[in-house]
């Protein structure tokens, strides 16, 4: 008895129960079922199972009410003739035994389908199971494929916009660099004029510092002339001061008065001599300082060939880019000594970060040192080399 015949006797059972069918009626029932559909015997525990009503007394009762209706369904008399009444009887048994074995044998090959249609069941169970397997793997891969197509769908739209905004960034830089070049044009036409104007300048600069250095040579000349002439003259003043005040000093031990006269002659002497060579000293002071001009001035002069020959963008530019370690060897070799008016020293030094980097000039020669941990850039010959060498000391 399996658990689909239980739950639809159980059904039927329920819906008697609910049209008003009285206890007998449900026992019949379930009896019935029990007995024609299943080859089992009711029982009193199987009825009141199904039944779920009538007590121990009346069940039993019930059950041999359905085998009365039952046997007297089964007994048939047949009315043919004059057959006597107590074959009427037999053959009426006889019926009843055929029913019977007929009975059992449709019951014996319907258990033999019915486990024929379990076995055939259970193979299809297990095909559906399989089935279902199937079925969840081909839904989770057709999950993972919906999945991976969201996920490209995604990224073909995420790089669509992409693509669309490098597009419109193309035509914006387009746009930029059309600017930028109309815009360099015209600053590169402004620092032609400026050009012009700063090597005009130049020009005029040099023609001031060579009428300087001509009158630096004159005043030198003069001045170093007035030194001679003031010392000659001093000399001739002294010496024959001094052949006085030798003899003075010598008439010194029997002329008393005469040795503070003489004295007074000496002092007067020393004054004299004394003004002669303070102004000696103040010409060569003056000389030393209109040297000094003129030293500025040519590295004035040198400043403005040098920032004559590169504009201050460009000169910054490169300074930025030397800086920064950008220019190669070849690069700041074949740069020289052009953009040295633009080149600053390093305020600190990379290795100990205290020291103060100091530029040193050799001639010809440039090298920055730091005096704290005796870093150097070595003698290079320009000033952009010298601050290069000396931040690429480290990496070496």
């Amino acid at each position: 008895m399996n658990t689909q015949f239980r739950e639809q006797l159980r059904d039927e059972l329920d819906k008697l129960r609910a049209s008003g069918a009285r206890r007998q009626e449900l026992s019949r029932h379930a009896c019935k079922r029990l007995f024609f559909d299943q080859g089992v015997r009711p029982s009193v525990t199987l009825v009141r199972e199904f039944t779920q009503t009538g007590s121990a007394s009346d069940i039993p009762k019930d059950i041999e009410l359905f085998w009365d209706e039952l046997r007297a369904t089964l007994r048939v008399r047949i009315d043919a003739g004059a057959v006597p009444e107590a074959l009427q009887n037999r053959a009426g048994d006889l019926l009843a035994s055929l029913f019977a074995e007929a009975h059992l044998l449709a019951r014996s090959e319907l258990e033999a389908e019915r486990a024929r249609i379990e076995a055939n069941a259970q193979s299809l169970q297990t095909q559906v199971r399989d089935a279902e397997i199937r079925r969840e793997t081909f839904e989770l891969a057709h999950q993972r494929a919906e999945a991976r197509l969201e996920s490209g769908s995604a990224r073909i739209a995420a790089l669509e916009a992409e693509l669309n905004a490098l597009k419109s960034q193309g035509i914006d830089a387009h746009g930029s660099l059309r600017e930028a070049i109309a815009r360099l044009e015209k600053e590169n036409g402004a620092l032609s004029d400026q050009l012009q104007g700063e090597q005009a300048a130049s020009v005029r600069l040099r023609d001031r510092i060579d009428d300087l250095q001509a009158e630096l040579r004159q005043n030198t000349e003069h001045y170093a002339q007035q030194i001679k002439d003031a010392v000659k003259e001093a000399e001739r003043h002294v010496k024959p001061m001094l052949v006085e005040l030798d003899s003075l000093r010598g008439m010194a031990a029997t002329y008393q008065s005469g040795v503070r006269e003489a004295g007074q002659k000496e002092f007067d002497f020393i004054q004299q001599l004394s003004a002669a060579r303070g102004r000696a000293d103040r010409l060569e002071a003056q000389v030393r300082t209109q040297s000094d001009e003129i030293d500025a001035l040519v590295h004035e002069r040198d400043a403005h060939r040098m920032r004559a020959s590169v504009s201050n963008e460009i000169g910054g530019l490169l300074a930025l880019l030397a800086a920064d370690g950008r220019l190669d060897a070849h690069e700041i070799a074949a740069l020289g000594t052009q953009i040295d008016a633009y080149i600053t020293p390093p305020s600190t030094c990379p290795a100990c970060e205290s020291g103060e980097p100091e530029l040193q000039r050799h001639e010809d020669e440039f090298e920055l040192l730091c005096p704290n941990c005796d870093r150097t850039s070595g003698a290079v010959s320009s000033k952009l080399a010298a601050v290069d060498g000396f931040r690429r000391s480290d990496e070496n």
